[in-house]
C-alpha cells in the first residue's frame, strides 16, 4: 500500500521551517503563472472565465495533497481544450461534468490497479502527433478573438472553422489585432528581462491598461461574457441520465489517458530537476480525485502542467505544500481582484493561447520521426496528427492505438521465424558450414524457431514439413520467449499430423513461458515429458536413440 500512500505524508518528515518559506514563495509565483492561463484555457475550452481558476484550486488541491509528486502542480491545459470545447458544443456543461467525473474514476481505478507502469506503452509517434494536432487546431482556435472577427457561433471542427473564418474575414478589427501583437511580443522579450514573473501576466496587465485607459473598441472578458462571478465555487450536481452518461464514456477514456500521460510525463520531468522518484498510481489516483472534484465543483478536466511544476521547482519548491499554497493564492485572486479580470481584452487572451500553442508542438521531433522512423511508425504517426486535426482527439488516440497495436503486432509476426537445420551432406552447403554442423541421420528434421510464437505468427508452424522418410522431428526453442493460444493450436495441429505419419516430436530448450503454457494446455502430456530436452545436444542423442 506504501506505492498508493501520498507522497506530502512521505516528505512531512524533517519538514524545516526554511523549506515551508521557499514553498509559499515558490507557490505564489505559480499562481502568478496560473492566473492568466487558467482564465484563457477556460475561455479557449467553450467555458466561464472563472471556471479555469475553480479548475485550478479544486483540482489542484486534490492532485497536490493526494498525489505521487512532491511538486506536481496540477490544473487546465492545453491539452484538453479541443475535447472540452466539443463536448460542450454538442452536451452542453452537464455533459462535460459526466465526462470529467467519469475520467476522474477511471484514472482513480487505474492508480488502485497499479496501472501506473502501462501508461509508458503509448507510443511515442502518438503522443507526439496528438500534441501537434492540438497545437494545430489550439492555434486555430484563437484567430476569431486574436484577430477580433464578428462570428455569432463558432464551430468546433476544424475545417468548419477555416471556412467560417474566410467567410468573415472583412470583420478583422486592426484595433483588436494590433493589441495581441503587442501581446505577443511583450511574451516573446520579457524572458529576457526576468523570468521570475510571466511574460503572459505583464501582458495582460499592460495592454488591459492600454485598452481601458484608451477606451479601444476592443472585446474584453467583460463584453463577452458579462459580470464574473467572484464567489467560490460551490458544489454543483448534474442532470444525471443513463444516455448521457453511455455517451461520455468514450470522452471520458480519453481525458483519463490525457491526464494520465501528461500527469507522469510531468512527474517524470520533475523528477529529474530534484532528484526523486514519484509514485505513479498514487499520482493516478490524485488526478482522478482531482478531476472527481474538479467536476462537482463548476471546473473542467485537469492533469500536471508540466510548465508550471518547472516553474515550482526552479522557484524553490520542494514538496506538496507549494502546490497547496498556489490553490490558497488563487483563491484569494479568485474572492478578491476576480471582477477586474473582466477589463482583460479577449485579444490577449488568445495571444496568450497562441503562444503556448507554439511552445507545446514539437515539430522537430515530428519531421525527424517522418524522415527518419519506420514506415509503420510514419503511419501510425501522421494518421494520428490528422485525425486530431480533421476529427477529433477521442478518435485519433482510438484509432491511434489500434493501427499502432496492429503494425506493431505484424512487425513482430515478420521477426518470428522458423529455419530447417542442413545436413551435412546437403548440395548447397559449403565445406566451412559443414565443418560446423553434426552429422545426424536424414530420418532426423531439425527446426528452430526464432522469434515471439502469437497468432500473427502462429500460422508459419505450418512451415514445419517432414520427409516421408523423417522418423523424428526435433524442434529447438531457445530462441522463442513467449507463446500464445494460437500457437498452441498450431503445435497441437502439428502434433496430429506427426502422430497421422508415426513422426515423433522432440522438444528442445523450451523457455519458462512457452513451457508453462504447455503444461497448463496439456500438450506436455500429450507429447510426452520424455521428448522434452534442456539442449539441442541431449535432444539429437535421444533423437538418434528413437531412430536405431
Amino acid at each position: 500500500m506504501n506505492e498508493l500512500r501520498p507522497k506530502l505524508f512521505d516528505v512531512m518528515k524533517g519538514y524545516t521551517r526554511e523549506q515551508l518559506i521557499k514553498d509559499i514563495i515558490s507557490g505564489i509565483i505559480v499562481a502568478i503563472i496560473a492566473l492568466p492561463l487558467s482564465i484563457a484555457l477556460a475561455i479557449a475550452s467553450g467555458v466561464g472565465p472563472e471556471q479555469g481558476l475553480y479548475t485550478a484550486i479544486i483540482a489542484g488541491f486534490f492532485i497536490s495533497f493526494f498525489g505521487g509528486s512532491r511538486v506536481q502542480i496540477g490544473g487546465p491545459t492545453a491539452a484538453f481544450v479541443v475535447i472540452i470545447y466539443g463536448i460542450v458544443e454538442q452536451y452542453g456543461t452537464d455533459g462535460l461534468i459526466v465526462a470529467t467525473i467519469l475520467a476522474g474514476i477511471i484514472l482513480v481505478i487505474m492508480g488502485i490497479c497499479r496501472f501506473g507502469s502501462l501508461i509508458k506503452y503509448i507510443p511515442y509517434t502518438i503522443t507526439t502527433g496528438f500534441t501537434c494536432g492540438i497545437a494545430v487546431t489550439l492555434f486555430v482556435g484563437q484567430l476569431k478573438d486574436f484577430f477580433g472577427l464578428e462570428i455569432a457561433s463558432v464551430p468546433s471542427e476544424f475545417l468548419n472553422k477555416v471556412i467560417a473564418y474566410v467567410q468573415n474575414i472583412s470583420t478583422i478589427n486592426l484595433t483588436s489585432t494590433i493589441i495581441g501583437v503587442v501581446a505577443i511580443i511583450i511574451m516573446l522579450f520579457w524572458p529576457k528581462v526576468t523570468d521570475k514573473i510571466p511574460g503572459s501576466l505583464i501582458a495582460i496587465i499592460i495592454t488591459t491598461a492600454i485598452v481601458y485607459f484608451a477606451k479601444l473598441p476592443v472585446n474584453t472578458i467583460g463584453s463577452v461574457y458579462g459580470e464574473l462571478n467572484s464567489a467560490f465555487p460551490t458544489f454543483h450536481a448534474p442532470a444525471l441520465s443513463m444516455k448521457l452518461v453511455q455517451e461520455m464514456i468514450s470522452p471520458a477514456f480519453t481525458i483519463a489517458i490525457l491526464a494520465g500521460i501528461e500527469s507522469l510525463l510531468s512527474a517524470v520531468v520533475s523528477d529529474g530537476m530534484i532528484g526523486d522518484t514519484h509514485k505513479s498510481n498514487a499520482e493516478l489516483i490524485g488526478q482522478g480525485l482531482g478531476n472527481i472534484f474538479s467536476g462537482l465543483f463548476g471546473g473542467i478536466p485537469a492533469t500536471g502542467a508540466i510548465a508550471r511544476t518547472a516553474a515550482n521547482v526552479r522557484n524553490g519548491g520542494r514538496t506538496p505544500i507549494a502546490g497547496i499554497v498556489h490553490c490558497i493564492t488563487l483563491t484569494i485572486i479568485l474572492l478578491v481582484l476576480m471582477p477586474l479580470a473582466a477589463l482583460i481584452p479577449m485579444t490577449t487572451l488568445a495571444a496568450v493561447l497562441l503562444v503556448v500553442a507554439a511552445n507545446m508542438a514539437d515539430w522537430t521531433s515530428f519531421f525527424r520521426l517522418c524522415k527518419t522512423a519506420p514506415k509503420s511508425d510514419i503511419i501510425v504517426l501522421v494518421a494520428t496528427f490528422f485525425l486530431t486535426v480533421f476529427f477529433d482527439l477521442v478518435v485519433a488516440i482510438e484509432i491511434g492505438v489500434v493501427l499502432a497495436a496492429l503494425l506493431f503486432m505484424k512487425r513482430m509476426a515478420e521477426t518470428a521465424d522458423i529455419k530447417a537445420w542442413k545436413y551435412t551432406d546437403s548440395p548447397d552447403i559449403t565445406p566451412g558450414e559443414a565443418e560446423k554442423l553434426r552429422d545426424i541421420p536424414h530420418s532426423i528434421s531439425v527446426f528452430e524457431i526464432c522469434g515471439p510464437m502469437f497468432f500473427a505468427a502462429a500460422d508459419q508452424i505450418v512451415n514445419i514439413n517432414s520427409h516421408h522418410h523423417t522418423k523424428v522431428v526435433v524442434i529447438r526453442m531457445r530462441s522463442v520467449p513467449a507463446i500464445d493460444a494460437s500457437a498452441m493450436h498450431s503445435l497441437r495441429e502439428l502434433a496430429d499430423r506427426a502422430k497421422r505419419k508415426n513422426i515423433t516430436l522432440v522438444f528442445s530448450h523450451v523457455n519458462e513461458q512457452p513451457m508453462h503454457v504447455m503444461e497448463k494446455d496439456g500438450f506436455v502430456e500429450l507429447i510426452g515429458k520424455e521428448n522434452f530436452h534442456e539442449n539441442i545436444v541431449d535432444a539429437l542423442d535421444y533423437a538418434e536413440q528413437l531412430v536405431k
